[in-house]
């Protein structure tokens, strides 16, 4: 063996090994055999196929699997996103010889994702494997709740419920009943709701204070369910009139992080799914149990004179000080104060609009705008922190590590928030944390979000070293893609929309499974699915039904409301008089003031008007029972690079188009259109001197509505650029044109 050939070599390895590259084509080769792409950060990489290459269309969960493999090289336009994986040789310059490509959308500048029904669709999916795996054909029952789902959905039994997951699950079902209005969901957060309150709450009634347990264990004997605790009611304490007769609740974590505490953020996370379940139906005892747990917060919790919320109190005393919480004495942390907010806080202020829920969410946004930043040290926050706010960076796992999914979770949130309260400081840390994290956090050549990184770079080093692994988790995918949603969302800017796209993509390219359904908890760097240990399974401790529910739910918001501008259908069903002077608040999420507005009410089915547009509440109708609401949200604005008008007078339209006829303008397009064919002129003129592109899907809009018109007039073509007409050229649409300078 020559060993100086086996180690030669122009990549800089000395061996071959697979991986994937997602760019934009900048150029393809002669033979139409390879290709070129640019990477998200600039570099450019060679592409050429192999023999076996095949392609295909990223696709939704339910969707069969779409081939495009006699279409590939056709797709290869200049400027289209895409993946390649296949596999480096040493013997080849930075070439990738592609053994399969993934498009994630059919024409050059189309995403998937940005179907008006894409993430509703997804959100219906998963409803249907959740609600499947838990509950089979029903009924809703969730004493037969399991934590733990092999990567089928199939339950891993155990002797063990806890709160937090079913919360969280809670959390699913009601964000899929909003898109959905699927009344199975609704039935499963309402009955998971009681569920929790009956098993996992201690309510004390003398301090109008309630807590949730950690867990509650059963086992059978003798064909009997137990859960078994013989302990005596606490004065003050009320135990569930129709709880068995015995429970064996654990009232302190038994995690490792947290052992023999109460962490705050289980505290906060058992509000996830009953809060967004108030949100929908106003249940007056859901409210009344997050009451008494923000009591519990604000006396036990809240460090009244440091500011902010301690991260753990001792089980006995709730003291946050006690000797007895070891490393977790006089702590806050991330979870402590950032983890309300995105939990139940601004789903509670949306629901409410009460003045002390807003001001509590002011509160721990200040308490983040002001405390988190450390860019004199690093590149993330500073996540853990003594009594006094100094930097913790010995504490247990994290050490000085930065946890990349909390940074982009931080931006996302200040972004909502800040339409609380106009304040530059959250808009000025979110977007500080958005420059950032693509370069320090982001994978600019497979595309994704890694997990835990190093926070220091030493000297000679510029990529942060991995913690642990450099797996991508689904949870850290869902923060960066609503990160950079809302912030293009809000503030226009083209880079943003750039990493909500790569970001989306990336997602739904590698972590949808479309053979056993929902969604894989962690893929490998280059977006291979990792099938592991518990990280193999779709139901664990730390994976239930809230960040892929929560994505979709607030994905379908920002996307339709903000950057495509559809309107999107909400959801809800309230119990009678269950809404303070019966109003309903419909807001989605905490957008931009004046960003969208309600177009139309159905009650049971029938058109409605007793709503105010503009604030956005809907008057609830006197009733015995409840009713179902259903509000069209839609943007007061149309799309800034796109805009469509038509006229008619004496029988001539004119349709006039400026700026980029993409994929997202293709719904406005068509309903002007629809404005032309009611009047049915007799000869149709299209002004096109300011419009600068036009795609295949906006073509079709345009041949369709001509389909609709009686007259068999050319149609006249005025002021197009050399573009515009070659693509109209392209199609047998422009034999019946007639192009006018």
């Amino acid at each position: 063996m020559d060993v100086k050939n086996s180690v030669s070599n122009t990549t800089g390895l000395g061996f071959a090994f697979s991986d994937t590259v997602a760019g934009y084509v900048t150029g393809v080769d002669a033979d139409r055999n390879g290709f070129r792409v640019a990477t998200s950060d600039g570099r450019e990489f060679q592409i050429r196929f192999s023999g076996s290459c095949y392609g295909e269309l990223a696709r939704n969960l339910g969707e069969s699997y779409i081939d495009c493999t006699g279409q590939m090289r056709d797709m290869l336009q200049v400027g289209r996103f895409l993946y390649s994986y296949g596999v480096f040789y040493p013997d080849v310059p930075m070439a990738l010889e592609a053994e399969h490509l993934v498009f994630v959308g059919r024409g050059p500048t189309e995403f998937v994702f940005e179907r008006p029904d894409y993430w509703v669709r997804q959100i219906q999916e998963l409803g249907n494997f959740y609600f499947r795996a838990q509950f089979g054909d029903g009924p809703v029952d969730y004493r037969n709740y399991r934590t733990s789902l092999d990567l089928y959905g199939r339950k891993i039994d155990s002797t063990r419920q806890e709160t937090d997951t079913i919360s969280r699950l809670i959390f699913g079902f009601a964000s899929a009943y909003l898109l959905t209005g699927d009344e199975r969901f609704l039935e499963s957060a309402e009955k998971g709701s009681d569920y929790l309150r009956e098993h996992f709450c201690s309510v004390d009634t003398v301090e109008d204070t309630c807590y949730w347990y950690h867990a509650i264990d059963f086992a059978e004997a003798k064909g009997k369910k137990i859960l078994n605790s013989d302990m005596a009611d606490v004065p003050g304490m009320r135990r569930s009139s129709s709880a068995p007769v015995r429970e064996r609740k654990l009232l302190s974590s038994e995690f490792g992080d947290d052992w023999d505490a109460i962490p705050a953020y289980e505290q906060i996370y058992a509000l996830a799914g009953p809060t967004q379940t108030y949100r929908i139906t106003g249940d007056p005892k859901i409210r009344k149990d997050i009451d008494r747990t923000l009591n519990m917060f604000n006396r036990y919790y809240r460090d009244y004179e440091g500011g902010g919320y301690f991260s753990h109190i001792d089980p006995v005393t709730f003291d946050p000080k006690a000797e007895s919480l070891g490393r977790n004495r006089g702590k806050k942390n991330w979870n402590s104060v950032g983890d309300h907010a995105p939990a139940y806080l601004i789903n509670l202020a949306l629901a409410t609009n009460e003045p002390e829920h807003l001001e509590m969410l002011i509160d721990t946004a200040t308490t983040i705008a002001t405390r988190f930043p450390d860019y004199e040290n690093s590149a993330f926050v500073q996540e853990k922190f003594h009594e006094d706010w100094s930097a913790d960076r010995t504490w247990g796992w994290q050490q000085n590590r930065g946890v990349v999914g909390h940074n982009l979770k931080i931006a996302w949130n200040l972004m909502r928030m800040v339409n609380a309260k106009q304040d530059d400081s959250y808009v000025a840390l979110a977007e500080k944390i958005a420059g950032l994290m693509p370069k320090h956090g982001g994978d600019p050549q497979r595309g994704g979000w890694y997990d835990v990184v190093e926070r220091a770079l030493p000297e000679g080093q510029s990529i942060h070293r991995f913690a642990f692994h450099d797996r991508k988790a689904w949870w850290q995918q869902e923060q960066g893609i609503l990160a950079y949603l809302i912030l293009h969302g809000s503030l226009k800017k083209p880079e943003y929309l750039k990493q909500a796209r790569e970001s989306s993509a990336f997602y739904s390219a590698f972590f949808l499974d479309h053979d056993s359904g929902a969604v894989y908890f962690n893929v490998l760097a280059n977006g291979m699915p990792f099938l592991l240990g518990t990280e193999r399974n779709k139901g664990s401790h730390s994976m239930s039904g809230y960040h892929s529910f929560e994505l979709c739910y607030l994905a379908a918001v920002y996307t339709n409301l903000l950057i495509t501008k559809q309107p999107l259908d909400l959801h809800f069903k309230p119990k009678p008089g269950a809404f303070k002077g019966n109003i309903l608040r419909v807001a989605p999420d905490m957008l931009p003031k004046g960003s969208i507005k309600i177009e139309s009410v159905t009650v049971d089915g029938k058109e409605y008007s007793d709503f105010d547009a503009a604030n956005l509440t809907v008057t609830i109708p006197q009733a015995d029972d409840q009713v179902k609401i259903v509000v069209r949200i839609a943007p007061t604005e149309g799309l800034s690079h796109f805009s469509a008008h038509a006229t008619v007078d004496k029988g001539v339209a004119t349709l006039t188009l400026a700026g980029d006829a993409d994929h997202m303008a293709v719904q406005a397009l068509q309903a002007k259109l629809q404005e032309v064919i009611a009047a049915q002129p007799e000869t149709l003129i299209i002004r096109v001197k300011e419009l600068k592109t036009l795609t295949p899907g906006a073509i079709r809009a345009l041949i369709f509505g001509k389909q609709k018109l009686r007259t068999d007039e050319d149609v006249q073509v005025i002021g197009a650029n050399q573009a515009v007409k070659d693509a109209l050229n392209a199609t047998e649409f422009g034999e019946s044109l007639t192009f006018v300078d």
